[in-house]
């Protein structure tokens, strides 16, 4: 499985996740010539060569009017603020600038040249973000309002990684627990507790922690992105990495400040997969073909595998233990299956662990066409065999041996 973990050590804004995603993609340049092809007023995108403590990254620097923005960096990313209440917004120094509500950024979020998924999940983070400040406000979500300087960079920095991950097209995400900092930091109405509140309302049944560092670690814009596209939140899983990004940041801390992003193949565990559901019944009163014919319908109606055994049943008739297996939120559909069609009068159900690799099908190539090959992986194991009923095929429309077309498959895998 494709994944991508990010390490969140020195929490997470908007620019660093994109500098580290950034970091993994293939076509840098391309990227970059989107990004400043947006079309928003007076913004450009830059990835610059940064380190932190001896370790080489991007600092993703986004200018708006010539004027580098540094406000989604540590402790200066927060832009909302309201009209009603004490608001929790960051000061940049842009006082006498126009406030743009959430419909304007939706506005300017629906005129990005970029795929509509991205533009979608652009609109679900600010989605995110408004309701979060809208609760740290005690107001409507109408009310909710951004710096226009501050948002349009922070409009970039959204698209940005919501643009790069449609790139890298990970099938999981995990992100690693996150650290906001601790103290104080001040905003435009005064002094204000770190996390800053929209950040812990976004980060609600996020595992996080404060540490020694004072200041504004993970920025309100950073945890709407990582609580957008989390599957999970934990430790790093097994991985056989493919690449590493280091996403920097501008504020030095004595430690390395960055966002680490690693790109890999999940490295399944030696641990049991889930549960499985095996029900069971005896049957002595059934012929060969009508027991043939119930084992087919079974299957068909929900059961992953259907098998029967020899056995000898009461007063010595013989007879047949017929077992199914099926997944758990499956048992009762089977069960019924199994009563419908054979003979019994009950079964029985067991709730089993189960191990298993992964399944897939590829194609192997052969001097007379296509075969599919079932493999399976996982533990370190990997098994693959062709698919009988596409070696049958080829052989007998090349008047081959069968076993001359499935030696030729092997020799491919």
């Amino acid at each position: 499985m494709k994944t991508l973990y990010l390490e969140c050590n020195m929490g997470a804004a908007g620019d660093m996740l994109m500098a580290a995603l950034y970091e993994l993609l293939d076509d840098q340049a391309g990227f970059l010539r989107t990004m400043n092809g947006l079309g928003l007023p007076g913004v450009a995108v830059e990835a610059q060569a940064a380190s932190t403590c001896g370790i080489a990254g991007t600092h993703m620097a986004v200018t708006v009017c010539g004027e580098e923005e540094e406000s989604h960096d540590e402790g200066h990313s927060h832009h909302a603020h309201t009209h009603e209440g004490p608001g929790h917004s960051h000061d940049h120094g842009h006082g006498g600038h126009h406030h743009a509500a959430l419909t304007d950024i939706r506005g300017h979020i629906a005129a990005l040249p970029l795929p509509q998924a991205v533009r979608d999940r652009a609109v679900s983070v600010y989605d995110r973000l408004a309701a979060a400040e809208a609760r740290a406000h005690g107001c409507p979500v109408d009310q909710v309002h951004f710096h226009e300087v501050g948002a349009l960079d922070a409009v970039a920095d959204v698209a940005g990684v919501c643009y790069a991950l449609s790139l890298l097209r990970p099938e999981r995400i995990v992100v690693s627990p996150v650290h906001v900092g601790s103290g104080m930091v001040r905003c435009a109405h005064g002094m204000v507790p770190v996390p800053a509140p929209a950040t812990a309302a976004l980060l609600e049944g996020v595992p996080c922690w404060g540490g020694e560092i004072q200041g504004e670690l993970c920025t309100p814009t950073g945890a709407a992105l990582l609580t957008e596209f989390a599957d999970s939140f934990g430790p790093m899983p097994v991985l056989s990495i493919q690449k590493t990004g280091y996403g920097v940041g501008k504020k030095e801390f004595g430690r390395a400040n960055c966002v680490r992003a690693f790109l890999g193949e999940m490295v399944e565990s030696a641990g049991p997969n889930g549960e499985i559901v095996e029900l069971v019944c005896n049957l002595d009163d059934m012929t060969p073909e009508a027991l043939a014919f119930a084992c087919a319908r079974i299957l068909e109606l929900g059961a992953l595998d259907v098998y029967t055994l020899p056995g000898q049943m009461k007063k010595g008739r013989p007879g047949w233990v017929l077992t199914a297996l099926c997944e758990p939120d499956r048992e009762s559909q089977v069960a019924a299956a199994i009563l419908k069609h054979t003979a019994t009068n009950g079964l029985r159900a067991r709730r089993c662990v189960k191990y298993f690799l992964a399944p897939r099908t590829e194609r192997a190539e052969t001097r007379w066409g296509s075969v599919r090959v079932k493999r399976a992986e996982g533990l370190g194991i990997v098994h693959a065999k062709p698919e009988y009923d596409d070696v049958a095929a080829v052989a007998r429309e090349h008047g081959l041996p069968f076993e001359a077309v499935w030696k030729e498959v092997l020799s491919q895998l």
